[in-house]
């Protein structure tokens, strides 16, 4: 079944982010049905790219990836973004999502 929110492709999969910058802890919220993406609280403020960085930093240890195969494709100054995550499958993370 696809989902608008994520794309799987050869290497691994494409999704589509919505961060709440500055939040008390950093956490994958869940499914944000409204706007079809992938809800994630950050703490770290959109200063500097370190929102960014962190939203990879979590992203790569919630899919039990390394960081260097998560990589934002777009959105680098938005709260929306599109993420691309190599050597997971789309299964994979809908697992995770429904734990």
């Amino acid at each position: 079944m696809a989902s608008r929110w994520l794309d799987e492709f050869d290497e691994g999969i494409f999704i589509a982010v919505d961060i709440q910058p500055g939040a008390k802890r950093s956490e994958v919220v869940g499914i944000e049905a409204w706007r079809n993406s992938l809800k994630v609280a950050i703490s770290a403020r959109p200063i500097e790219g370190a929102a960014n960085a962190e939203l990879i930093a979590l992203i790569a240890k919630w899919a039990g990836v390394k960081r260097e195969n998560v990589s934002l494709v777009s959105g680098n100054k938005s709260r929306r973004k599109r993420m691309r995550i190599v050597g997971v499958s789309s299964e994979q993370i809908r697992a995770l999502i429904e734990d």
